[in-house]
Formats: structure tokens, sequence, C-alpha cells
């Protein structure tokens, strides 16, 4: 089995070639063959008649010495037959036996002419023309002479047609070359990504399918270092989400071993521990969440309901929030129904509504409104919080992203709400967008069809 690309590419250009060259050959014959035959009987046959015609012209001619001296005239080689079947001219010079059969058509007043089942021997062509002398019937047969320059020629012919194979093939051993070498780079590079080095890419000034497959395997490419990026930050990120809460309850937990504590102190260490682990417990909700949600496992449960009576519930329930921050809210919701998953969309209200409450300042404002055109409903949740950067809009959807690098532990979360958020909406075949400068609060639109 022949596993190289090349030698396969290589093989059918060659055997391409041979098998054209020879299916040339043979349908040129076939076309040629019968047309060259005629072409050389009729010369043949007028050339007898032309020597038939000089012997009558020149009554005194002996006829045996006057057909020898016409013999290899303009390449005919002639012989002539008696009455009786018998060789008058040299037999030497005439390189063909021909069958008395032959003989005795001609002597009966006939021509003879080669076909493939004449019974002529012989590999050249051979005509018989009739004549008389005296009364006497002759048999005239005329054949052409080997031509060495003819035989030169056909050598030639050979030659080129073997330098024409030797060099295509040459050119196809190239051209071949051409072809596989940007797979066999291809596939080099496939290797080093299956080693987990992503940073490949392929150089090519081909705008051809194999040029459209290379930009593709660099697109690919990096794609892959993308996503092996963000698969390190997730790992990171998850080790520092972890690792402070831990940090936090195994401190506290060896100050509680302390024999010499209050009563208070030892509440207040309870109490931080109580929230760490609530902390922990709010992170892996949002991971097996957000897990299920990339993988599509949670079906949608899909129903019809009032869409401005669940945005009300949200701001009922998170009531304690933003009546602590002394926050006001402003609604302004049509009277709407919609059909999609009613416990998912809660969260997404839930998790946006809790983000504008963390970031917009005491005695701040939220402004919800809602409105439908067609068959599309927009919720816009705008804030009175520090707004988001117009660098960090597209980033702020990725899981563990804070806008706050500096992690303030005052500002609670884990950065997984907003990508909570975006794949529950991208699930419903919505969008959503952010939008906002600094200092003028970000404002969260979400499109959902109805």
């Amino acid at each position: 089995m022949i596993k190289s690309l090349y030698t396969r590419v290589v093989l059918i250009f060659v055997g391409t070639v041979v098998v054209s060259l020879f299916l040339a050959t043979i349908v040129s014959s076939i076309l040629y063959e019968k047309k060259i035959e005629k072409l050389i009987d009729d010369t043949l046959i007028g050339n007898g008649k032309k020597i038939i015609h000089a012997y009558h012209s020149t009554p005194s001619a002996q006829l045996a010495p006057f057909m020898q001296n016409y013999s290899g005239i303009s390449g005919t080689l002639i012989q002539l037959y008696n009455s009786d079947g018998k060789p008058i001219l040299d037999e030497k010079t005439f390189p063909i036996e021909i069958d008395q059969t032959y003989i005795k058509q001609v002597l009966a007043n006939d021509i003879a002419r080669e076909s493939g089942d004449t019974g002529i021997k012989g590999r050249l062509p051979v005509a018989g023309i009739p004549f008389k002398v005296n009364g006497e019937a002759y048999a005239l047969f005329l054949t052409v002479e080997h031509n060495s320059t003819d035989m030169e020629m056909m050598e030639q012919m050979h030659v080129l047609i073997l330098f024409t194979v030797f060099f295509g093939c040459l050119l196809i051993l190239i051209a071949a070359r051409y072809i596989v070498n940007p797979l066999l780079r291809l596939t080099d590079a496939t290797k080093i990504m299956a080693n987990g080095e992503f940073g490949v890419e392929i150089t090519t000034k081909r705008k051809d399918e194999i040029g459209v497959l290379t930009a593709s395997f660099n697109n690919m490419a990096k794609q892959l270092a993308k996503l092996d990026q963000m698969r390190q930050d997730f790992v990171s990120n998850v080790s520092h989400e972890i690792q402070s809460p831990l940090t936090s309850i195994l401190g506290f937990t060896k100050a509680l071993k302390q024999k010499k504590i209050s009563e208070e102190s030892r509440l207040h260490y309870l109490t931080i521990i109580e929230k760490e682990s609530e902390r922990l417990s709010r992170l892996s909700q949002n991971l097996l969440k957000l897990s299920v949600l990339q993988n599509e496992h949670e079906p949608l449960n899909v129903s019809k309901y009032r869409l401005d009576e669940q945005i009300r519930r949200v701001v009922i329930h998170l009531e304690p929030q933003w009546a602590e921050k002394e926050i006001e809210i402003d609604l302004k919701l049509e009277e709407m129904t919609i059909q999609a998953d009613e416990d998912q969309l809660s969260q997404v209200w839930t998790n946006l509504l809790s983000n504008s409450i963390k970031f917009t300042p005491a005695h701040g404002r939220i402004r919800i409104r809602t409105e439908m055109k067609g068959n599309l409903i927009t919720v816009f949740i705008t804030d009175s919080g520090p707004g988001i950067p117009e660098e960090e809009r597209e980033a702020v959807f990725k899981p563990f992203h804070k806008v706050d690098k500096s992690r303030d532990p005052s500002v609670k979360g884990n950065g997984l709400g907003l990508s909570i958020v975006k794949k529950i909406v991208e699930i419903h075949n919505g969008e959503i967008k952010v939008s906002g400068e600094p200092g003028e609060g970000a404002a969260f639109v979400v499109k959902l069809p109805n």
C-alpha cells in the first residue's frame, strides 16, 4: 500500500501521461490507418498505370529490361508475372512474394489491392495491375521501397516521444512537490500542535484551495491558542477564588483553637468562616451552572408567562440589597408575555440587577425598562455606578473577569454571574450588550425573541 501522497500524485500523473499517449496512438491509428492505406494504394496503382502507359508509348522497348529499369524509380518497386504466373524481373529487387491466387486474379484482368485478409504476404502495401502485350496477359505488382529517411524520421519521432514522456515526468515530479509541500508543512504543524504548542503559523501566498486550507489552519491555531490561554486563566482564577476563602477559613479555624479567646471574638471568627463557606458554595454552584449551560445538558423548560411581573418579583426579592444602600429603583415595564424558560431568565435578571446594585454607590439610581417591537423584546438595566471602560466591555462576559483588577475583597463576587447571563441569553437565541462611559454608569441591553 502506498502511504505517501507525493508518490500517489506522481504515479497518477505519470500513469495519466502514459495512458493518454497509448490511447492517442490507438485513436490516431483507427482514424488515419485506412486513409493512409487507401492513399498508398491509389499512388501505387497510379504509378503502375503510368509505367504501362510509358511502355506502350515506346513500341521498340523490350518488356523485361524496360520494366527492370523502372523498378526503384520514385520509391516504387515492381515485379512482372507472365501468363504462367512466373516472375520475369529480378526477384531480389522485389521484397515480397506474391501468392498465386492474386497473380491469377490480376491475370484475369482484375486489380488486386492489399487489405487485412487478402493473403498477400509481407508488411508493405501491394497493388496488382493487369495489362497485355501483343495479346499476352501480364500481371504488374507494385510496392513501396523501404525508405531510410522515413525510418530515420520514425526513429526521431520515437525519440521525441520518449523525451516528451521524460520531461513530462520530470515536470510532474516538480509540480507534485509544489502541491504536496504545503501539506507536509501542515502535517508538521499539526504534530507540533498535538504537543500542546499552539503558537504555530504557516506563511503562504497561495490563493487556491491549499492556500485557503492553510489560512483556515492558521485561524484554528489562533483560536486554540486563545482557548488554551482561557483554560490557563480559568484554572488560575478558580485557584485564586478557592484559595482566598480557604485561607481565611484555615486561619480563623486555627484562631478558634486558642484557649484564651473571648466569646465576641469567637462569634466574629465563626461569622467570617460562615461567610467564606457560603462564598465557596456560591462559587461551586456557579461553576456547575456554567458547565451545564456550556455543555447544553440542561434542556429548556419553555412556558408562556408575564415578563414584567417576573422582573418585579426579582426587584422585590433583592430589596434588602438595594434598600441597604438606599438605591432608587426606577421601573418602567410594559405589560408583555414571553415564551422562555422562566427559571433561567429569572437568574438573568437576578444576576444583572445584583451586579448593578453591587457597583452602584449609596443613594444611587437603577433604571429598568422594557419595550416590545414586533417579535423582539428588549430589556434595559442602567445604573449610576462607575461604568465599564470600552476595552473591557467584551471581556466582562468571560468567566472570572473583573473590571476591578485589584480584586477588592469588599466587592463580593467571583466573576461568573455575567458569563452565566450571556450563556442563558444565547441559549434563548438572544443577545446581550453593555455600554456606558466610565463615570456615567453601565447599561445592559438584553434582546430576546418572543
